[in-house]
C-alpha cells in the first residue's frame, strides 16, 4: 500500500503507484473527491505489433522526483522492445491541469514508429452511474463528465494531437474497457458512451536509429465545458513544457525559502527535510483542511480511507510549516477549525475536506453512560498551535478574530470538561482511537491548550478568563502527577481506562509511546526523574528488536500487525512515534553524544523513507517496506519539527560553548535495538 508519487496545488491532487498508474485523482478538494478510486489510469506502448504496458514486469522502473519540487523524475526501460521512456508529471501550481512530459528514446539501431497510449477509468464524483465520454471533433480532445465535473484529455507529439481514440463501456455486462482496445495498437474511435465508461487515447512518434522525441499529455479539470476548454487553450497557447518549467521552478523556490540546515545534518537528512515540507504541503486544501492521507489503497482493509482533517494531525501538520517559516500556510486551517467548532466548545473526530463531518466509530453511549464521541486532544492542541502561531510572528489581528469563535469557547470547554475530584480531563478517547479512559497524552495536551488559551486571553486583556483557565493548568499539572504516575513500576501510565463490567476507570499500564506528550507539551521539565524513567521505559521496551529498528506504538499494538514475538515486535515501527523519542533526547542533550542519539534517529527516517522521499505511517518490521498509508502526511510533518528542533538545540549548546559534533555521517543508517 502507497503511492510513491503524488502531485497536486491544493486543489487537484494526482497519485501514482509503483508501476507508474495513476491511481488517485482527486478535485476541487485535497481528498475529496476521488475521480479514480483506486482503479487504474495505465500507460502502455506499442511498437512493432508489440505490445506492453507500463506496469508489466519486464519494465525497469526508476521512480523520483525532480530535486526539490513536486515533478516526478521516472524512468522505465523495457529491453525486449529496446525502448526507455523519461516521464515527468506535475498538476500546474495555479491551475487544475495535470501536465505530463514523455521523452521516448529508441535503444535500436532501425527507425520504428511507436504509440503510446493513456487510459481513463473515472469514477466521477466515486461512482461509476451516469458518467459521459465522448470525442470531441473540433479541438480533437476527449471529454469525460457528470454535472459539475469536466475533465478534458489531449496530447501533443512533434507532428500532430491525439493519434486516435475510443470510447466504451467498462465492468458492465462483461465489458472490462476500452484499454483491451489498445493492445492491437489500434483504436476504435468510438465517439461516445454513457453510464459506467472509459477511454484511451494514444499519441504517435516515429524515432530515428537510437533517436529520440519528446511528446506532451495533460488533462485539465474544471467545473464546466467552458472552464476546461479555456485551460486547454491556455496550455496550447503557453506550451506544455513551459508551464511544466514554471511548476518546477515554483515548488524549487517555495522550499528553498524554509530555513538552511546550519547543525551539520548530513545531506539526505536535509534533502529529505525539504522533500517532507514538499510532500506535507500536498495535502493541504487551500480552504483549510489537512487531509491525513490521499494513498486509497487503505479502502481494501477498511471500506473507509484517510482522506479526512483529523484536528489533531492537522494541528502538526501546520505546526510545522509554522516552525519552518511559513506561518501563512496555517491560517486556512484555523478558520476551518473555528467553523467546525460546536456549540458546546469542541472538535468532533473527524472532518471531510469540505467541512462536513467525518465518519467514525465513537459511541454516544458507552457502558449505559452518554460519552461525547470526541478525542478532547483534537480540540486542545489547535489552541496550543494557535499560540505557536502567534509567538513565531503570526499575524496579532488574526488571532484577535479568532479569540471569540475559537480560542474562547474551545478553551471554556476543556475548562468545564474536567474531573474535580481526579484532577483530570473527563473521558474522551485516545489519540489513536481505541479505547475511551483519561490519558496521559490527552491530559497533557488540555494542559497545553489551556496554557496557550490563558496566553492568548492576556493578549486580548480577557484577564479574569486567563486566571481561571491558568488555575486550571495547575490543577491538571497536579492531577496527572498524582493519578497517572504509577510509583510502582516507575512511570507514567497510558491512562485510566473504562472498565464496563466494574463500572469505573482503572489504571492501564500498557506500555504506550504517546506519554512523551508531557516533553511534548512541557508539562514537566525533561529532567524530571519521573518523565527520565518513562521516556527511557518506552525506548527500551519499544524499540523494534530488527534490522528495521523504529519505536512501536504501544506494546501489543495490533493494527496491521506482522510479528507474534512481541519481546521483539511489540508492534509496527511508527516515523511519529520514532520522530517523539528524537524530540525526549533533543529536549534533553546536554552532551554531544545525547544530541547524537537525535541524529541518529533522524537518519534512521530518512533511510527508512521511500525512495521517493515518501514517509508511511509505519513499516513492516522486517521487510522495512511500507504498511497502512504512504505518504502520511503527519508522519512528514513529525520529521520537520525533529529536524528544526535539531537544528535549535544545535545552536542552544553551540552558543553555551558546548563542542557540538557535527551529526557524523558514517553512523549506521537505521540504529540497533541495544545502541542506547
Amino acid at each position: 500500500m502507497a503511492r510513491p508519487l503524488v502531485v497536486g496545488n491544493g486543489s487537484l491532487v494526482v497519485a501514482f503507484d509503483a508501476n507508474m498508474n495513476m491511481r488517485d485523482l482527486y478535485y476541487p478538494y485535497v481528498g475529496q473527491a476521488n475521480h479514480i478510486m483506486g482503479n487504474k489510469n495505465r500507460l502502455g506502448v506499442w511498437v512493432e505489433d508489440r505490445f506492453s504496458w507500463c506496469e508489466e514486469e519486464n519494465w525497469e522502473k526508476k521512480l523520483t522526483y525532480r530535486s526539490d519540487s513536486l515533478v516526478t523524475d521516472v524512468a522505465l526501460s523495457n529491453r525486449d522492445l529496446e525502448l526507455t521512456l523519461h516521464l515527468n508529471d506535475a498538476v500546474y501550481h495555479r491551475d487544475n491541469v495535470f501536465l505530463r512530459r514523455l521523452e521516448v528514446v529508441n535503444l535500436s539501431e532501425r527507425e520504428r514508429e511507436v504509440r503510446l497510449f493513456f487510459t481513463h477509468d473515472f469514477s466521477i464524483d466515486e461512482s461509476e452511474v451516469g458518467d459521459t465520454a465522448f470525442y470531441e471533433p473540433y479541438s480533437h480532445t476527449v471529454y469525460h463528465y457528470k454535472r459539475n465535473r469536466y475533465f478534458l484529455i489531449n496530447g501533443q507529439a512533434p507532428e500532430e494531437g491525439l493519434f486516435q481514440h475510443a470510447t466504451g463501456k467498462k465492468r458492465f455486462r462483461g465489458a472490462e474497457g476500452t484499454w483491451r482496445d489498445a493492445e492491437d495498437g489500434v483504436l476504435s474511435n468510438n465517439p461516445v458512451d454513457q453510464g459506467s465508461v472509459d477511454s484511451t487515447v494514444s499519441l504517435r512518434v516515429r524515432l530515428a536509429p537510437r533517436g529520440r522525441e519528446v511528446l506532451y499529455y495533460w488533462i485539465a479539470v474544471g467545473r464546466n465545458f467552458q472552464q476546461v476548454r479555456d485551460l486547454n487553450r491556455m496550455v496550447l497557447s503557453t506550451g506544455p513544457g513551459v508551464l511544466l518549467e514554471q511548476v518546477e521552478n515554483y515548488w524549487r523556490t517555495w522550499v528553498r525559502q524554509a530555513p538552511p540546515l546550519l547543525s551539520g545534518l548530513p545531506a539526505e537528512v536535509a534533502d529529505q527535510y525539504r522533500r517532507s515540507l514538499l510532500l506535507a504541503r500536498l495535502h493541504l486544501d487551500r480552504r483549510g483542511a489537512v487531509v491525513a492521507s490521499v494513498d486509497s489503497d487503505i479502502m481494501a482493509t477498511n471500506r473507509d480511507h484517510y482522506c479526512y482533517l483529523w484536528p489533531r494531525q492537522g494541528a502538526f501538520v501546520v505546526q510545522a510549516f509554522i516552525r519552518a517559516g511559513y506561518g501563512a500556510l496555517a491560517e486556512p486551517f484555523f478558520a476551518f477549525c473555528a467553523d467546525a467548532l460546536t456549540e458546546e466548545g469542541y472538535l468532533l473526530h473527524k472532518y471531510n475536506p469540505d467541512g462536513t463531518v467525518g465518519s467514525t466509530w465513537h459511541p454516544r453511549l458507552l457502558g449505559g453512560r452518554p460519552q461525547l464521541p470526541i478525542q478532547e486532544d483534537e480540540t486542545a492542541l489547535v489552541l496550543t498551535v494557535l499560540w505557536e502561531y502567534y509567538k513565531r510572528g503570526g499575524n496579532l489581528e488574526f488571532v484577535l478574530d479568532h479569540y471569540p469563535t475559537l480560542v474562547r469557547p474551545a478553551a471554556e470547554f476543556l475548562y468545564h470538561y474536567f474531573d474535580e475530584q481526579l484532577g483530570l480531563p473527563r473521558p474522551s478517547w485516545d489519540l489513536w482511537e481505541e479505547r475511551c479512559g483519561i490519558f496521559t497524552f490527552t491530559a497533557a495536551a488540555v494542559h497545553a491548550g489551556l496554557r496557550a488559551a490563558a496566553a492568548m486571553a492576556h493578549l486580548v486583556g480577557d484577564r479574569e478568563r486567563a486566571r481561571r483557565w491558568n488555575r486550571r493548568v495547575g490543577h491538571l499539572q497536579k492531577g496527572i502527577t498524582r493519578q497517572l504516575f504509577d510509583p510502582g513500576q516507575g512511570r507514567f501510565l497510558r491512562g485510566l481506562v473504562w472498565d464496563a463490567r466494574r463500572g469505573h476507570l482503572t489504571p492501564d499500564p500498557t506500555l504506550e509511546s504517546s506519554v512523551a506528550g508531557l516533553v511534548l507539551f512541557g508539562v514537566l521539565p525533561v529532567d524530571d526523574p519521573r518523565v527520565v524513567a518513562t521516556m527511557r521505559a518506552v525506548e527500551q521496551g519499544l524499540w523494534v528488536r530488527t534490522e528495521t529498528g523504529g519505536i512501536a506504538r504501544y506494546a501489543g499494538d495490533c493494527y496491521f500487525r506482522c510479528a507474534v514475538d512481541q519481546f521483539n515486535v511489540p508492534g509496527n515501527p511508527w516515523f511519529v512515534t520514532t520522530m517523539w523519542l528524537a524530540e525526549w533526547h533533543l529536549a534533553a542533550a546536554t552532551t554531544p553524544e545525547e544530541l547524537e542519539r537525535a541524529a541518529r534517529l533522524l537518519r534512521w527516517a530518512a533511510g527508512n523513507s521511500l525512495g521517493t522521499g515518501v514517509m508511511p505511517e509505519q513499516m513492516d518490521p522486517y521487510s522495512g517496506g511500507p504498511l497502512s498509508v504512504a505518504p502520511l502526511a503527519w508522519s512528514h510533518a513529525a520529521f520537520v519539527k525533529a529536524v528544526l528542533d535539531y537544528e535549535e538545540r544545535y545552536h542552544q549548546l553551540h552558543a553555551k560553548g558546548e563542542a557540538v559534533p557535527l551529526a557524523r555521517e558514517e553512523a549506521p543508517a537505521g540504529p540497533s535495538w541495544r545502541w542506547w
